[in-house]
């Protein structure tokens, strides 16, 4: 792990760390150990001048709902920024919208980003409200205007909103720096797929916030 630029220049992004992607909501779209990251995610904010986060934040009439488990990521035809079927998750209102115990009330952070509130969207990365990534959540113009070069990331899932979200900063040429402890993924698999393409696009990672404390004193 490279030592971090001074404070002003870091901003730490909590990815759509809410219930609905932990055993709490077994219903929805559990991540195994989903629900532990809240500590490495409030311990890797205290290196950054800026917070930043994003939650899931769906309709229950949306056009890519299934009921049926067995139907999750099935193909879903007909709609440019809807591409596949999932099982209810991240209702507005529910306990599965809200976030992992321990964290900040949305409102504390100074950048938040709800994704997918409309009914025929369905948006991975938090930088971009639409699959083309032509419509802009703010997120990456917020950096830039804070000079903010270096954006640590934590959340859930890493290999699905955390990815997009990561390739998403670093396609906006901003040092990316993942970490492993405050992510949770699907799958072991599917998690180091994701972490390996993260390399090749230049993200680092650093194993937990202890490991960013020694290499920063």
């Amino acid at each position: 792990m490279t030592r971090l630029p001074q404070s002003g220049k870091i901003a730490a992004f909590d990815v759509d760390a809410q219930n609905t992607f932990t055993p709490v909501c077994a219903s929805e779209l559990p991540v195994p150990e989903g629900d532990t990251i809240a500590p490495e995610l409030n311990a890797q904010a205290g290196f950054a001048a800026y917070r930043m986060g994003s939650k899931d934040a769906h309709p229950d009439n949306a056009v890519w709902r299934t009921d049926d488990p067995n139907e999750i990521g099935a193909p879903l035809d007909g709609y440019a920024n809807a591409r596949e079927k999932w099982v209810p998750h991240a209702l507005v209102g529910t306990h599965g919208f809200e976030a992992l115990d321990g964290l900040p009330h949305a409102s504390e952070y100074d950048f938040f980003v709800y994704k997918g509130p409309e009914r025929d969207m369905h948006p991975y990365g938090a930088c971009y409200h639409d699959v083309a990534e032509t419509v802009s959540s703010g997120a990456i113009e917020f950096l830039r205007d804070k000079g903010v070069t270096t954006v640590l990331v934590g959340g859930l899932a890493t290999d699905f909103c955390v990815r997009a979200t990561v390739l998403q900063l670093v396609s906006a040429g901003l040092d990316v720096r993942v970490n492993r402890a405050a992510v949770r993924g699907i799958s072991a698999e599917g998690c180091q797929r994701t972490f390996d393409e993260m390399a090749r696009a230049g993200v680092e990672f650093f194993e937990g916030t202890n490991e960013l404390r020694a290499a920063n004193t």
